[in-house]
């Protein structure tokens, strides 16, 4: 990990940015999960500028509690690494889905199949549009009580609880194989039968439709708001924020950043428990005026 106390780095504005793209945890999240009143303040000051903000997260919606007050004007927050659009104004449990990009369960089956056989141990979870279906030995890692506790084979199946449902990814977890080769493992392996990624400093990856990114979801609402990726500032941490970073005009990589971010990022800020997204916010606001 990069240091939290190297100063922030910005790339050249080319154009007056319209729209900022903020992953949440490590980046504007603090480490307990609290959005600090800065960063509130920050949030607030720039869609009072004209500034709209979305959140891009490989959260569920059902976890965007966290963030429901500060959605503003439009409510959309983009989850599950772009796997779904969703309406956060109904507030708690009443969250709408605007637009659903599903992995295909032929695909999601292809893909538990491939990697069962490249990383024999692997364990998986699925996570649907409502629903939370695991495997009997996929660890606890989010306090998660899953709907029902299945092999992953079982939990696609045409006639699994929720077959009804889109499948929005499903989740694979090993227990010893480093989380950056297991990421590499699996990309070679699946190939171009989905999208994988990672978000957690542990070996869990997060497996999505074919093409299906932050970057690409964003781009989809962007275009629906005829904004162009040079007008989009975008804050990230982790390798599901790569794609993201890489498209958006200006990128940061926050001082908590794992290396391939830093590398894919235009600037740099300070860590996410330092308030790095407000920091840049501010600064862009007052370079405005």
């Amino acid at each position: 990990m990069t240091s939290a106390t190297r100063q922030p780095k910005t790339p050249a504005a080319a154009v007056p940015p319209r729209l900022i793209a903020t992953d949440l945890d490590g980046t504007l999240l603090r480490d307990d999960k609290s959005v600090s009143p800065r960063t509130v303040a920050a949030l607030a000051a720039a869609e009072e500028a004209g500034i709209e903000v979305f959140f891009v997260t490989g959260r569920p919606a059902r976890w965007m509690d966290v963030v429901s007050d500060h959605v503003h004007g439009h409510g959309l927050a983009i989850c599950g690494n772009g796997a779904a659009v969703v309406d956060l104004h109904g507030g708690p449990g009443t969250h709408r889905f605007v637009k659903v990009r599903e992995l295909a369960r032929e695909n999601a089956l292809d893909a538990v199949r491939l990697l069962r056989d490249a990383a024999p141990g692997t364990v998986y979870a699925v996570e649907q549009t409502y629903g939370f279906y695991q495997e009997p030995d996929y660890p606890k890692l989010h306090m998660e009580i899953p709907d029902t506790l299945a092999p992953a084979e079982r939990l696609l199946a045409p006639d699994a609880p929720g077959a009804g449902e889109p499948v929005l990814k499903i989740l694979a977890f090993h227990p010893t194989i480093d989380p950056d080769a297991f990421l590499t493992l699996a990309r070679l392996a699946i190939g171009e039968r989905a999208n994988v990624t990672r978000s957690s400093p542990s070996a869990l990856l997060e497996i999505s439709g074919p093409g299906v990114s932050k970057a690409s979801t964003l781009a989809l609402c962007c275009a629906e708001r005829g904004i162009s990726h040079e007008e989009v500032v975008a804050f990230g941490d982790m390798p599901n924020d790569v794609e993201m970073l890489t498209w958006a005009g200006q990128s940061y990589a926050m001082g908590n950043a794992h290396p391939d971010v830093v590398a894919a990022a235009s600037g740099r800020t300070v860590a996410n428990n330092d308030d790095g997204v407000a920091v840049v916010i501010e600064r862009m606001l007052a370079e405005r005026v």
